[in-house]
């Protein structure tokens, strides 16, 4: 009796349960050997392979499926409750439909959730509606770039121990992924769209074919049809400064702007990120708040320089110059030394008042000019959300005459705006708690004119600081020897002037000594 052996390093296993890798292989090997060596070489019996021979269908199509093991719980509602359910509401979560479920048969119990979930995944895979599908697009280099804005508050950022709240102005390049970013004070507006675009394009050195917005809700919120129409062509004459096509996406369909949308959640975890290795969100002022920001889009465009620098070469050349990035609006200087503009009161230098002023609005700051002369750069002031209006002053451009008034500041509308700093809000309420609000008043105008005419503005708070923290009140005899000297007590220095004719008796004297 002939006695046929596996193969070297293969096992034979005897049994029924072999794989359907193992009947490919017997199939392989049955074309040229016979059932026992063929099975031999597939590493099963001899046995098995004469079954196979009876019944050449694979394991896995021998197997019956697998019946349930318990009764389903939903087989009472599911086609009765359940689907009618999801065809009126095709947008309904399962989590809804299992809650209602559970009140309506409490019985069912909270074990059934998964098993409802998958079976309205299956039911609606087969009589759902429809989907959208994502078109995943290819880039040409120098074709286009797009803008949109990402708040911020999320992260805490503070100036100076005040909470700042900023938007961020994105621009991204679709196919090089050059970014740029700029901090935005106020809201989606045209002027932050106009100055982050023309930073980023003169930065970048070249301007696309194409600019890419969202549908700009944010900048027509609350305008009348006019305005809209007003700044939908300066927006359009922006892109045609640079050569640049404008385009939006469809309201609402985030994904239609998706190279910048993915990118703002990377960036503003980036921007977290660097947040917690410096330890702080804190800053001294906003202007190193924002070369913090600029930092990091830096590291970020230097991960993808070549790339970048391929694209630039095939960018649009930038026109000679930047065109306005600001409006431009006429304000009239009321008697109270100041005008009003977008719901907020600016002071400006009470010589003013009755002029008209043209004031350039930028995302954050006024330029005030009179004619065509530069006259002062205000910090622009934002309502407050409810609508109230708010203040911009600067104690300087009143304390003249607050000097000849004091009492008008104990019930002043801007009193709180008043002081450039809180030592000072404070030490005014200390003098109230302690002294008759004339004499207080007094004092503290005296203290607001003693910091403006001697340029002590800082170490006049750190004084009256010190003074509070030691309980007493502020001494101004005190103060005005320590901040000495008086520009009103400085000496009349008197120059008397020669006659020309003096130089030249000098001149001829030189002459005569010379020749002697």
């Amino acid at each position: 009796m002939q006695v046929v052996l596996p193969p070297r390093g293969i096992t034979r296993v005897p049994g029924r349960h072999i794989t359907d890798h193992q009947m490919r292989l017997y199939m392989k090997y049955r074309q040229t050997d016979s059932p026992p060596v063929a099975a031999a070489k597939a590493s099963f019996s001899a046995s098995t392979a004469y079954r196979i021979e009876r019944d050449p269908r694979f394991p896995s199509q021998r197997k019956a499926p697998r019946g349930r093991r318990r009764p389903d719980p939903l087989s009472d509602v599911f086609e009765t409750e359940i689907v009618p359910i999801l065809k009126a509401a095709p947008g309904l979560r399962p989590v809804a439909v299992f809650e209602e479920m559970l009140r309506r048969h409490p019985d069912l119990g909270s074990g059934i959730r998964r098993t409802l979930e998958r079976r309205i995944r299956a039911w609606r895979a087969i009589h759902g509606e429809e989907q959208e599908v994502i078109f995943r697009q290819t880039h040409e280099p120098g074709q286009l770039g797009l803008s949109d804005f990402t708040d911020m508050d999320e992260l805490g950022v503070t100036i100076a121990g005040a909470p700042l709240d900023h938007r961020l102005y994105h621009f991204r390049l679709a196919y090089c992924g050059f970014e740029h970013a700029h901090v935005v004070l106020g809201g989606e507006s045209f002027v932050a769209l106009a100055e982050g675009l023309q930073n980023a394009l003169w930065s970048l050195g070249g301007a696309p074919r194409e600019h890419r917005t969202d549908s700009l809700s944010a900048a027509f919120c609350n305008l009348d049809r006019d305005a809209r129409d007003d700044l939908t062509q300066r927006y359009e004459a922006l892109c045609a400064h640079y050569g640049m096509r404008p385009s939006r996406n469809n309201r609402g369909v985030a994904h239609e702007n998706g190279s910048i949308e993915g990118p703002h959640g990377h960036l503003k975890r980036a921007i977290a990120d660097a947040l917690l290795l410096r330890g702080t969100v804190d800053f001294d002022d906003l202007a190193t708040y924002r070369g913090f920001v600029d930092e990091i889009v830096s590291r970020r465009n230097a991960r993808n320089a070549k790339r970048i620098d391929s694209e630039r070469v095939v960018l649009q050349e930038l026109p000679d110059r930047r065109t306005s990035d600001y409006e431009e609006v006429i304000v009239r200087v009321t008697s109270s030394g100041g005008f009003t503009l977008r719901k907020v009161f600016y002071t400006v230098p009470s010589r003013l008042i009755g002029h008209r002023l043209r004031v350039r609005l930028y995302d954050d700051r006024l330029d005030v000019f009179v004619g065509g002369t530069h006259l002062v750069t205000l910090p622009r002031g934002r309502p407050h959300p409810n609508g109230k209006y708010d203040q911009v002053v600067d104690y300087r451009h009143v304390i003249h005459s607050l000097r000849r008034k004091p009492m008008a500041l104990l019930n002043l509308v801007y009193r709180d705006r008043l002081f450039p700093r809180d030592a000072y809000r404070k030490t005014f309420d200390r003098l109230r708690e302690r002294l008759p609000d004339k004499k207080a008043c007094r004092i503290m105008v005296d203290l607001l004119a003693l910091a403006h005419e001697r340029g002590c503005e800082t170490e006049l708070a750190d004084q009256l600081s010190a003074d509070l923290e030691a309980g007493r009140l502020p001494d101004l005899n005190r103060l005005r020897a320590h901040f000495a000297p008086d520009p009103a007590n400085l000496p009349n220095v008197v120059v008397q002037l020669v006659p020309l004719a003096t130089y030249e008796c000098l001149i001829g004297t030189a002459e005569t000594g010379g020749a002697a």
